[in-house]
């Protein structure tokens, strides 16, 4: 089946070269304005998503990206953010490139034409049924990403996408597709650019609702965050201050004795 390319159409705009860097800069901003636009058309679709990816965690499983490229690489910077965000295990989110860790520096050849590739990268994390896949691919053609979604579906694993083209093959074989219709790059082909921040938005969207509704946020605080530097001893402080009504010193006390705003919060209220 046929389908339009809109990510590989031509720029709106030409003689590129010959513009100023004011203009250039006013095109590109122009345009990435409406991205929010066209992720807000499909908010239906990643309710959906979301609503099955908590599902599948509610019940043991586990959430996997998987990418090449850009997309790949969004998908990493996303999954290896939940750990210190939201005080998760580094395996309840995963983010696998095509080319694998060396591919997030540097493009790696032919990595993403690789149709069986994805699938073995995902079995080095034992995938079951119990998991959900969400494959990123601006274009909604990569091999890499195609071919592990098809065999998940074999395997009876829950797939989802994230694509910038309508009726792409990567759309067409999964059950959950979110279809961020952007329109032509700036820059021809470049879909680093208003696709890869329609995904990045998507991907935030997903993975802090995800955490919001298994209870890794308290009010609007980031209550399970790992104390890894003094910005977030600093801030963790700041928020037993506030949601304790107890002074600084205090504060610094409790967090230092129990290693996290969750527990201090919770055994100050028992007591303890």
């Amino acid at each position: 089946m046929s389908f339009e390319k809109i990510t590989e159409s031509d720029s709106n705009y030409d003689n590129l070269e010959k513009k100023s860097v004011n203009r250039l800069l006013e095109i590109i901003n122009l345009e990435d304005q409406t991205v929010a636009i066209s992720v807000k058309k499909v908010i239906p679709k990643i309710k959906k998503l979301i609503d099955k990816i908590i599902y599948q965690l509610d019940n043991g499983g586990r959430l996997f990206y998987i990418g090449s490229g850009t997309s790949g690489r969004l998908g990493v910077v996303d999954a290896s953010e939940c750990p210190p965000t939201f005080g998760v295990s580094t395996g309840l989110i995963v983010g696998i490139i095509a080319g694998g860790d060396k591919a997030i520096r540097k493009s790696i050849e032919n990595a993403e034409d690789d149709l069986k590739q994805g699938w073995k990268d995902l079995l080095k994390h034992n995938i079951n049924s119990k998991d959900f896949v969400i494959g990123i691919a601006a274009s909604g053609t990569t091999p890499y990403v195609i071919g592990a979604l098809e065999k998940c579906n074999k395997k009876q694993i829950q797939t989802g996408c994230i694509t910038c083209n309508t009726g792409s093959p990567i759309s067409l074989i999964t059950k959950y597709p979110v279809e961020v219709l952007v329109g032509p790059e700036v820059i021809t082909g470049s879909s680093r650019m208003k696709a890869g921040t329609a995904q990045k938005l998507v991907l935030n969207m997903i993975s802090s609702t995800i955490m919001i509704k298994l209870g890794r946020i308290k009010g609007n605080k980031m209550i399970d965050m790992q104390l890894s530097n003094e910005k977030l001893i600093n801030r963790g402080t700041l928020m037993l201050m506030n949601s304790l009504q107890i002074s600084k010193n205090k504060a610094s006390i409790l967090l230092k004795k129990h290693k996290s705003v969750r527990k201090a919060i919770k055994n100050y209220n028992d007591g303890i």
